[in-house]
């Protein structure tokens, strides 16, 4: 039976952060930057354009609605993962973690029939301004998406042996930080570039 310190990184450090945590939130501070650059950007743009986002700036409310349910919902996910792993139920860990990348999946799902739409009509990132900062936010973000469903994909694999789970079990808070940033990032995305 395996106890819940297998959460945990083995070695101590000085700063009472086990490494990977901390490497995990140094990582995020860079990628908080890099979008807080992009939305600012997105930002000043809008604010100095007052036909945004044009004739052609028509984006589905109702798609970026589901879309944001689904994160949420991974977010939920991805914690009860956490959860199961704390009390040593791995099939349930599996489940759970299964769940979060099934539901990040269809988030690139409903993106990628977004993107088909705008291309079948001929709106692509050089139809104007707001298009280009469009699949340039949303573009980047699935990127994110499809590194965490990958990260989870890891931590999953680990999780059908028992010893590489001692080894590895650990790696699933950092795959739940990276996931609820993901996730953070689309909240943000989402009314701007939806709702105004």
């Amino acid at each position: 039976m395996m106890h819940a310190h297998v959460l945990h990184a083995p070695h101590a450090t000085l700063t009472g952060v086990p490494n990977g945590k901390l490497g995990m939130w140094v990582f995020l501070a860079s990628e908080v930057m890099f979008f807080t650059g992009l939305i600012g950007a997105y930002v000043v743009l809008r604010l100095s354009n007052p036909a945004w986002p044009g004739p052609d700036g028509h984006l589905s409310v109702m798609l970026g609605t589901i879309n944001t349910l689904i994160l949420i919902c991974s977010s939920a996910t991805i914690v009860l993962a956490l959860a199961a792993a704390q009390r040593d139920a791995l099939p349930a860990v599996r489940g759970w973690l299964g769940l979060t990348m099934a539901l990040g999946a269809a988030f690139l799902g409903v993106k990628g029939m977004e993107y088909a739409a705008k291309l079948t009509h001929d709106i692509v990132p050089s139809t104007n301004i707001f298009w280009s900062a469009y699949y340039t936010l949303t573009g980047f973000h699935a990127l994110h998406v499809l590194g965490g469903i990958l990260f989870n994909l890891w931590v999953w694999s680990a999780s059908w042996r028992a010893p590489s789970w001692r080894r590895q079990g650990h790696r699933l808070e950092l795959a739940g930080l990276y996931w609820h940033f993901v996730d953070i990032v689309w909240i943000f995305l989402f009314p701007l570039l939806y709702l105004f």
